[in-house]
């Protein structure tokens, strides 16, 4: 159930974050907004671990460094967002989006990549990922 509470909070923030970070764009810039996002996140994140931390900093050595490109994926994301939020509108983009995290994901699952669990393929997750593409399809043909 935890999971789901906090699947539920990201799909909030990352829609939020989304519009503000286009309207933050409007007026200084796609990739003056992706700083000031980063800048605002790193001060906030820096908060977190101090209060929080368990001190596991400490096994970054531990960690595969192709999995520390996180951060610079999110300079990605945070400016494709943006551009599509702004050419698209944020239910379009956003639609289009999970849809897209939702095909990745679910090769990602399949195939056991990135030291994930493999988890089974059946005819279900194809067969989802085609009601979510009808959907945004029958969403947009009316404007």
């Amino acid at each position: 159930m935890l999971g789901i509470i906090f699947s539920i909070l990201a799909g909030i923030f990352v829609s939020l974050q989304s519009v503000f970070n286009t309207r933050v764009s409007d007026k200084v810039g796609l990739f003056e907004t992706t700083v000031i996002v980063h800048a605002t996140g790193l001060i906030v994140a820096i908060a977190a671990m101090v209060l929080w931390s368990d001190g596991s900093l400490k096994r970054i050595g531990e960690v595969n460094k192709l999995y520390l490109l996180g951060g610079a994926f999110g300079v990605i994301i945070i400016y494709s967002v943006m551009r599509g939020i702004s050419l698209l509108g944020a239910t379009f983009s956003v639609s289009i989006l999970l849809v897209t995290q939702l095909i990745v994901a679910t090769v990602i699952d399949i195939y056991g990549l990135f030291d994930s669990p493999q988890i089974k393929f059946d005819f279900t997750k194809p067969l989802g990922i085609l009601i979510m593409i009808a959907g945004i399809v029958v969403f947009k043909l009316r404007g």
